[in-house]
């Protein structure tokens, strides 16, 4: 088992730069099952959920060549292989981009439901909507997976309106239809910037998407994709979260490698609660000195609040003037880790879908768990603002997303350290 120990209470000052954006990282590199050549996909994070999809890509007979340290080589020309790891798949959500993508190349695939944070249930529905609209026949056979077939004749192009909005499917969807045959008019789509890096990496090697970005995404069919080289954008929901470190902790931290207007709902929301926020070309300078105040935080898709910055942004809040309102809007059972705020001193009230934040003094160290990966998150910055020690435990959710974080948050001169425990002394 590992955990991170914090020593809290100390302000965060220094400079930042943020990885490749995990939520892009996870969909671009199944796409590379798409390509006839080498992808060069750069600006990659070092992070647990990339190593799995990586591995997935070579049990299914790629040839993944690390260049650098977040550089990597991927030649799926010869694949053959399209059965899924059962035991790799079900540790990532992000294996259902794998559908699509196997899909889209061989014309069948089979995968094994998705894992991942446990964030109750993640319906498929609007993947397999999407998937027939193509022409496929989907099953679900015993056993946790998921099958898809193309009619004989291969995809078809075709419009698709999804009942709600959905990230999952619009990328899912987007892969399986770049090679089928005629148009495909996705409406209704999501928005998000992954989603948008998603479509440009397609498109440098060769498809047709167009309106990415928009909630209608219109994709002409192209007989095959070539190699290229791509680099993935900044992640937003790691800027985000030192961004929500700085309010909780005070200090000033120049937060380096970002697209300032993906963050300008985060950015909005920090500075409702008086924390100084200046945009540059790429970065952002975070600077908190007072007191920090109250305000309501309803998570929708974007452009909206990101649902994945809630508990941190939760967490600030709570040593925030006043009584704020966090409306989820998005993943009803997203509220676990406020029992561990409770824990550490913090006043809220759950009710459903909302949080009702009284803010307190002062947060108190004690031992948590990471029940997710915002989730923990969270507890490090509750910890990296409390009085006394905390311990977080299950940090295993941490690191599915985010890069070195014990490393960049010392560089910013938190106390912090992560240690592993045998599991020999775990069981005594």
């Amino acid at each position: 088992m590992t955990k991170y120990h914090i020593q809290g209470g100390k302000p965060l000052s220094g400079t930042i730069t943020i990885s490749g954006a995990k939520n892009a990282a996870v969909a671009i590199i199944p796409a590379a099952l798409l390509v006839d050549g080498v992808c060069r996909i750069e600006n990659i994070p070092q992070i647990s959920d990339v190593t799995l999809i990586l591995q997935i890509l070579q049990e299914l007979g790629a040839d993944v060549r690390t260049i650098n340290r977040t550089t990597v080589d991927i030649d799926c020309s010869h694949i053959r292989n399209r059965q899924v790891p059962y035991e790799l798949a079900r540790r990532i959500r992000a294996s259902y981009y794998l559908v699509g993508a196997l899909l889209g190349r061989f014309g069948w695939a089979e995968v094994p439901l998705p894992g991942g944070c446990d964030l109750g249930g993640r319906p498929i529905d609007q993947h397999i909507k999407g998937f027939e609209a193509l022409g496929a026949k989907v099953t679900l056979p015993k056993g946790g997976y998921i099958r898809v077939e193309a009619p004989e004749d291969g995809l078809h192009g075709a419009h698709i309106y999804f009942d709600v909005v959905t990230v999952g499917a619009t990328m899912n969807i987007m892969l399986a239809a770049v090679l089928a045959k005629g148009q495909t008019i996705m409406e209704n789509c999501a928005k998000e910037p992954h989603i948008v890096d998603l479509a440009n990496f397609l498109n440098a090697m060769g498809a047709d998407v167009k309106g990415a970005g928009t909630d209608v995404i219109k994709i002409r069919g192209v007989e095959s994709l070539h190699g290229g080289s791509y680099s993935i954008i900044p992640d937003q929901i790691e800027a985000g979260t030192f961004m929500a470190a700085v309010a909780a902790c005070g200090g000033s931290v120049l937060v380096k490698n970002v697209i300032p207007r993906h963050l300008e709902c985060i950015t909005a929301k920090l500075r409702e609660m008086s924390v100084e926020v200046t945009e540059f070309d790429d970065a952002v300078l975070v600077r908190r000195e007072g007191k920090l105040t109250k305000t309501n935080i309803k998570t929708l898709p974007y452009p909206g609040f990101p649902t994945d910055m809630q508990p941190q942004m939760t967490t600030a809040l709570c040593l925030a003037e006043g009584t704020s309102i966090i409306t989820e809007g998005i993943w009803g059972s997203r509220y676990r880790y406020t029992e561990e705020l409770t824990r550490m001193g913090a006043n809220i009230h759950v009710d459903g879908a909302i949080a009702v934040v009284e803010g307190v003094r002062e947060l108190n160290g004690a031992p948590v768990r990471a029940h997710d990966l915002r989730a923990g998150a969270a507890m490090v910055i509750a910890g990296l603002a409390a009085k006394g020690v905390t311990e977080v435990e299950q940090v295993q959710n941490i690191e599915r997303g985010y890069e070195t974080l014990v490393e960049k948050f010392v560089a910013l001169g938190a106390d912090m350290y992560r240690s592993e425990i045998p599991e020999s002394a775990e069981n005594k």
